[in-house]
């Protein structure tokens, strides 16, 4: 399968997020809820995204604010996240810009993440508008969980095993469909079933 046919696969596995983060009086998506829906598909298609900082500028920005002077970095990026087929080597590249302002030492972080997460979500083009809250399972939560169960299935050792618990359970700890497909591939690594 060529780059592209499983870049289009990832596309039409994540249709929308809902929004489930709010600073400075707005909700966005967060960047871990971008990756836990995005990166088990990727690990599934074999796809690696690499991504680099390809220049940089800063600037002080001084203001008031109610408690006083305030001064913070504001930080303009380039970047090129290039997804790289593990299987063949076959690569796209996509240039990039982002910037972020924050305190001294965190705008660069700041311009970073924020990059990386809307690349994704406009690559995909997944939309981010709220979903209907009298659903009683979005398809974003159905998509999620099954997801989580595939990458959970494609898991070879315990120790893997784990580190997917301590990451989904957060999310799906008390769902009996997740909690049988985890402790059913435990058995099968450990070769009780």
């Amino acid at each position: 399968m060529a780059i592209y046919d499983k870049l289009l696969r990832l596309q039409k596995a994540v249709v929308g997020l809902t929004k489930d983060k709010k600073g400075n009086s707005y909700e966005y998506v967060s960047g871990d809820k971008v990756l836990g829906i995005v990166r088990p598909t990727m690990d599934e298609l074999g796809l690696i995204l690499i991504s680099e900082v390809t220049d940089t500028s800063f600037q002080r920005i001084d203001y008031n604010t109610k408690t006083g002077p305030k001064s913070e970095m504001f930080c303009a990026i380039k970047m090129r996240f290039t997804w790289v087929d593990a299987e063949t080597g076959e690569k796209v590249a996509c240039d990039w810009a982002s910037s972020g302002m924050n305190n001294w030492d965190k705008g660069y972080g700041s311009a970073v993440t924020y990059g990386e997460r809307y690349f994704l979500l406009k690559f995909f083009h997944i939309a981010t508008d709220k979903d209907d809250i009298d659903a009683p399972k979005t398809a974003e939560q159905e998509f999620s969980l099954q997801s989580a169960i595939a990458y959970i299935n494609g898991l070879n050792t315990t120790e893997e095993m784990q580190n997917a618990w301590n990451y989904y359970s957060q999310w799906y700890g008390k769902d009996k469909e997740f909690i049988k497909a985890y402790n059913k591939k435990m058995q099968q690594i450990n070769g009780t079933k």
